[in-house]
């Protein structure tokens, strides 16, 4: 499969279609609103400001199953980002990156970045680079800072 092939939940609870991605290097992000990493999301929209006319997207994907960090409703989660961080990018509606209600883009991902059977997801602000024919290209650890990737990104544009 390819990640184009997912549907994924926009806050709405509207489905989107991962092939609007098209063309698009992509950095696809499990967040947490009240976690010690929540400050990325600074960092975060600083790399989505320079490379947005780029063909560049960020697709924040709430999660609560790290210390029951992102407990808000998806719109309190998005007025959460957009009042404290200024977020631009899309946040979507909250998901689980791990266990038997594993949204199947994380699958994906996972399978794509960690082997056969996929290695766990750890903790909020994992990310993954895509590239733009849709590759996954690297997965980084929730410690590496937006700002630690932009010369990946940048290559990838």
């Amino acid at each position: 499969m390819s990640i184009y092939e997912y549907q994924i939940k926009e806050v709405s609870g509207t489905e989107k279609s991962m092939a609007d991605y098209k063309g698009k290097v992509l950095l696809i992000v499990n967040t947490a609103t009240g976690c010690g990493f929540t400050p990325q999301y600074e960092g975060l929209e600083n790399l989505y400001k320079e490379f947005e006319d780029q063909d560049f997207e960020i697709l924040d994907f709430p999660c609560n199953q790290f210390g029951h960090q992102a407990p808000g409703s998806n719109e309190e989660i998005v007025e959460f980002c957009q009042l404290n961080y200024a977020t631009t990018f899309e946040t979507f509606a909250k998901i689980d990156v791990n266990g038997k209600n594993e949204a199947p883009l994380y699958q994906f991902l996972k399978k794509e970045q960690g082997g056969l059977a996929g290695k766990a997801i750890k903790w909020n602000f994992t990310k993954f680079l895509v590239n733009k024919d849709g590759e996954v290209v690297a997965r980084y650890a929730p410690t590496v800072k937006p700002e630690e990737i932009k010369a990946d990104i940048e290559k990838l544009l």
